[in-house]
């Protein structure tokens, strides 16, 4: 199963990624000025990097059940750091310019780290489906 997710959330990332670039984020892309993807998560060409990175991570780790639990826990670990930084207003602002973390990206990286780290840690493991 955390293949499957591994998988699905590479794809995920890179594609959110990609939308960036693309133009789905309002306004106009660069390095430090975020626009709002779909109009509610603020990003920009860092933060699409980091996406597309993250997601080709995940596929890279999906390509073994050892590694897809890796991905899972570290990967969730890497959300939930990042959802905490955002609820933190003074570090959000600090990292604005750098990747924005701000705004629904908060929630969404929160939702991300619980899904990831729920696969990651209770997930069942190969070991324990073969036994």
């Amino acid at each position: 199963m955390n293949q499957t997710i591994a998988k699905l959330f590479g794809w995920v990332l890179i594609l959110v990624g990609v939308l960036g670039f693309l133009g789905f984020a309002g306004g106009t892309m660069s390095m430090g000025t975020p626009s709002n993807l779909l109009t509610l998560f603020p990003v920009n060409v860092v933060h699409n990097i980091v996406h597309i990175l993250i997601g080709l991570w995940g596929l890279n780790a999906a390509r073994t059940a050892t590694a897809a639990t890796a991905y899972c826990k570290q990967a969730g670990v890497l959300f939930l750091l990042l959802a905490v930084l955002g609820f933190i207003p003074a570090t959000a602002t600090m990292l604005a310019n750098l990747v924005p973390i701000g705004g629904a990206d908060v929630y969404l990286h929160l939702l991300l780290a619980v899904i990831l780290l729920y696969f990651g840690f209770m997930g069942r493991s190969p070991q324990a489906a073969t036994a």
